[in-house]
């Protein structure tokens, strides 16, 4: 089971991205994060490198990310997601349930891992 505050600050890193708050989402992450570049397929390192790929992200698409469901044990927090991203013009690009694996150390996330 999750842990109360854990969840809670997983919900707060998910309405910070959505109000596009990058610097919010950034505090949580350790500096030297490892995250998903969906754009290009490879995974980025840092909060330099973060932050410009999500403002590159917000330059084209409007993504928007609800938890649906929190569950972890320890370090490792899997957080169901409805995901639903559109284009600048706000046409539906994709809309789909995915998968968020994060992985933590001393309370900041050093690793985010999607499926689905």
């Amino acid at each position: 089971m999750i842990e109360l505050d854990r969840e809670a600050a997983i919900r707060r890193l998910y309405d910070a991205f959505n109000r596009r708050d990058v610097d919010a989402v950034l505090a949580a992450l350790a500096p030297d994060v490892a995250w998903p570049n969906m754009l290009d397929n490879i995974t980025i390192h840092g909060h330099d490198a973060v932050r410009a790929y999500w403002l590159r992200q917000f330059d084209t698409t409007a993504p928007n990310v609800e938890p649906t469901a929190i569950e972890g044990d320890g370090d490792v927090v899997v957080v169901h997601v409805h995901q639903v991203v559109r284009d600048l013009a706000g046409a539906v690009l994709q809309d789909k349930a995915v998968v968020h694996t994060y992985t933590f150390r001393d309370g900041l996330v050093v690793a985010m891992q999607p499926s689905g």
